[in-house]
This record gives C-alpha cells, sequence and structure tokens, in this order.
C-alpha cells in the first residue's frame, strides 16, 4: 500500500480518548510548536484535560492541514540509530489566526488559563529597547481599530490580536492566565508583559491596569531544532505510523524546555516531559540564544557564502567549525558560571552534525536584523569593552552584510523597508550595520574591523582568509 493509498490521519481512524477541553490556547502554529510545547503537554496529560486550541500566524495552511486530522499529527523523532513515530493528540482545535472572534470567545473562558506563543523573534514587532514599534502601519491600524470599537476590530497583528482577546476576558470576568512567550528573545515574559502594557494604555488605561493585576507573564527558554517538513518526511512519517499526515513534524531527540513564572490557573505538569522551572531563567536564556542560536546565525549566513545548505554541511565546513569555536570562546567569557558549558558546546556540535536533521541555513537566515542584535551584539560589545577585537562575533555580521551586498533574497518582516532603503545609498554598509544596532557604527575602530571583515566575507570562499 502506497502512502496515497493509507487512510488521512484522524480520530476516525486512529481512534483513542476523546477530546480534551481547551485549557491552553496557543498563537503562532508552526511545526516548532508542534514539536515542542504541544508535544510536552501530549506527553505529561494522561488525564485528557489540557487540550490547545492553536490559532496560525502567517497563513492559515497550517489550520488547513490539521482540521481535517481533528489536529492529531506525527512527531518523528530523527536520530543515528533510525526514526520514531509518536502521533500526538494535545491539538484539539486548529484555527485561522485572523478568526478573532474565536480568539475572543476562547480567552473569554474561565476553562483558558495558559497562552503560550511562538511566532519568532519579529512577529512581535518591537523595536530594539522592546517598545511597541508605533511606526509600522499594522500596528498603528490595530490601536486605531481596538480604541474606536475594541470588541469589533480585527487586529492583524499578534500583539494586536491577544490584545483584543484579553479585553474580551476582562470584559467577561473571567479571571487570571498566564501567557508564555516561547520565542527567542531574553526575559521574553518581562518583554511582552511591557510590550502588551504600552499597546492596552494607548487603547484603554482601564485595560492596562487590569492586565497589570491579573495576568502572569511567563518567561521561557525553548529548545529542539525543527526543519521545515519536506514531501519526503510526510512519505515517511505515513510510512511509520500507517496512516496520510499532512501535518507531521521532523526534529531532533534532544528537547529542553526552562520556565520561570507563575501560573494562576494551573498548568500541565511538564516537568515530567523534563521541563524545568527556575527562579532565575536569565543564564539558560543567554547560554542558548547566544551559543545555539548565536552559532546558528554564524553558520547560516557564513556558510551561505561558501555554498552550503543544511547546518549539518556547514558545521562539516573546517573554516566554518573553526569560527564558530572562535564564537563560542568569545560568548563564554561573558555567560556566569555554573552552566557546563564545555558540555553544553560539546553537544551542539554532535546535534548539529546530525546529518539526518535537514536544517536548512535559508531557513535560519531569516529575520536577520532582528536575530543578530538579539544572539551576537552584546558579545561582541562586550569584547570590545574588554579591548578585545571580537573577531568572532563580527563574522555573523560581517557575512549577513555580505550576503545583502550580494543581494541574496533573505526575508525580515520587521526590517525590510530599512535595508532597501540602505541599499539604495551610497555607503550601504555602515547604512546596514545601523539596522542591526546603531552603535556598531558609533565606534570608528570597530566600524574599520567589520568593514575588513565584510570585504574578507566577499571573497570567493577559497580566497578567504
Amino acid at each position: 500500500m502506497t502512502g496515497a493509498d493509507l487512510p488521512r490521519l484522524s480520530r476516525a481512524t486512529l481512534p483513542g480518548p476523546p477530546p480534551a477541553p481547551v485549557r491552553i490556547v496557543h498563537l503562532g502554529l508552526g511545526a516548532f510548536h508542534r514539536a515542542h510545547q504541544a508535544w510536552y503537554t501530549d506527553a505529561v496529560d494522561g488525564e485528557h484535560v489540557w487540550g490547545i486550541a492553536a490559532f496560525t500566524g502567517r497563513g492559515p495552511a497550517a489550520a488547513r492541514d490539521l482540521r481535517p486530522q481533528d489536529g492529531l499529527y506525527a512527531v518523528v523523532v530523527r536520530s543515528a540509530d533510525g526514526d520514531r513515530a509518536t502521533v500526538v493528540r494535545s491539538i484539539v482545535e486548529a484555527d485561522d489566526g485572523a478568526d478573532v472572534d474565536r480568539l475572543r470567545a476562547l480567552l473569554a473562558a474561565p476553562s483558558t488559563a495558559i497562552v503560550t506563543l511562538t511566532v519568532t523573534e519579529a512577529g512581535y514587532r518591537l523595536l530594539p529597547d522592546g517598545r511597541p514599534d508605533l511606526s509600522d502601519p499594522e500596528t498603528a491600524a490595530d490601536l486605531a481599530a481596538l480604541a474606536a470599537d475594541g470588541g469589533a476590530a480585527v487586529p492583524r497583528t499578534t500583539l494586536g490580536r491577544l490584545l483584543a482577546g484579553l479585553a474580551a476576558r476582562r470584559r467577561a470576568g473571567a479571571g487570571p492566565l498566564a501567557i508564555v512567550p516561547c520565542d527567542n528573545l531574553p526575559d521574553n515574559g518581562e518583554l511582552v508583559r511591557g510590550a502588551l502594557l504600552a499597546l492596552a494604555d494607548r487603547v484603554d488605561a482601564g485595560l492596562a491596569d487590569w492586565i497589570g493585576r491579573e495576568i502572569a507573564f511567563v518567561s521561557s527558554s525553548v529548545d529542539r531544532i525543527t526543519p521545515r517538513t519536506t514531501d519526503a518526511d510526510l512519505a515517511s512519517a505515513a510510512e511509520l505510523i500507517g496512516r496520510r499526515d499532512a501535518a507531521a513534524v521532523v526534529t531532533e531527540p534532544f528537547t529542553d524546555w526552562v520556565l520561570s513564572g507563575a501560573f494562576p490557573a494551573g498548568r500541565p505538569a511538564w516537568e515530567r516531559a523534563g521541563a524545568r522551572f527556575v527562579d532565575d531563567i536569565e543564564p539558560f536564556e543567554q547560554r542558548k540564544l547566544r551559543l545555539l542560536n548565536g552559532a546558528h546565525s554564524l553558520l547560516a549566513y557564513a556558510g551561505l557564502l561558501r555554498g552550503h545548505a543544511t547546518v549539518a554541511d556547514a558545521i562539516g565546513d573546517p573554516a566554518l567549525r573553526a569560527d564558530v569555536e572562535v564564537f563560542w570562546d568569545e560568548v563564554a567569557r561573558h555567560l556566569p558560571e555554573g552552566l557546563d558549558l564545555d558540555a553544553y558546546r560539546r553537544a551542539l556540535l554532535e546535534r548539529f552534525g546530525n546529518p539526518r536533521i535537514e536544517h536548512r541555513l535559508t531557513q535560519i537566515a531569516a529575520d536577520g536584523a532582528t536575530k543578530l542584535r538579539l544572539r551576537v551584539v552584546a558579545t561582541l560589545l562586550a569584547e570590545r569593552a574588554a579591548s578585545r577585537r571580537g573577531a568572532g562575533s563580527i563574522r555573523p555580521i560581517a557575512a549577513w552584510v555580505a550576503l545583502r551586498l550580494r543581494g541574496d533574497e533573505l526575508p525580515d518582516a520587521a526590517a525590510a523597508g530599512a535595508i532597501a532603503e540602505a541599499l539604495g545609498t551610497a555607503d550601504p554598509m555602515p547604512a546596514l550595520l545601523r539596522i542591526i544596532d546603531p552603535r556598531l557604527t558609533e565606534d570608528p575602530a570597530l566600524l574599520d574591523d567589520l568593514a575588513r571583515a565584510v570585504d574578507d566575507a566577499r571573497r570567493p570562499p577559497e580566497d578567504q582568509p
């Protein structure tokens, strides 16, 4: 029997317990959520009481794939020893993110206890200092619509939609809940809290006061490499589970989730699947953001310049492997003790080198201006403050600029207009650096070092130092 002949995965073709009631709402239904937060919830919810209603972000495709399957999908864990698949049942409702009325109804329900988010760093539409970008046209439009008639507005931005849902919860008197951002942003719970309060204050000061009193914000650090699913991955999943599955995801064996904050309306026992709850999340955030995500950015931009396609290809290049080690040495000097960085680095090299996880560099390369600001700039500035050149941290920034100057098409939702404007100037290199962080151009010596590194990065690989 071929994959096309198999029955479609659904609760009818793979019977099991009845769907759990919705207690969690998720914004940003994508492969990572399915491989991480939804997987954790499924793994610990033996009583089937923590159902997830997941809303898409940039388009409705994921909801279209999941609805005929009643929310079921397979997580294929791919290791050197082979593949194993688990059917996850925690998503009980998949919705188009544009269905704000449904989001309002769910957040107004007292039974909803948690909102989780995976919308990418750029999806929050924040300025480098964490404030909402009020010059963003969609943010401005959402604020105007919410201020005019919050109960009928149909916001387009993630924070605008979340604000609409929270306003509905306040009107319903539904009580507190926890909001858990799961994107690679430092202190992401507090960051989203500040952004939401700033937006709410422009819509309704009473709403801002209510959010400040009733809503808990939980910071989290998430980690599981999850590449985009391919047709070959879907075929592999079908073979493993004996059902056609349009929403399967492929991921690595490693997974990690660290959380810090309160859940006033309860939560699943995620610690049963290995999640950790800590008082101070910053060391874990910084270790992951700078070592894993920073190295991913370095491999993405420098790897594309050298003709590589995947993380495994790039880390197998001796020159790039050496660049990563130099970069990690710099990062390690500015992280606190007690994080077992040597073991963490060894594990990262093993994960990066897994040839059976096809993590495309083009996927990682998206939204580079925001990612580099968060993942690399702090280490570079700390190295310069210590009178060191910061060559390892310069490398990913210079490679990104070189790709932009070469004309590569790299999606960047938050900075596309600024990048186009910079490329049209007489001297685009410093203009591009200012988009990442203006401080990169304030020190003439640093600017000279960056300029030399960009020139080096633009040479053919065989001529690079």
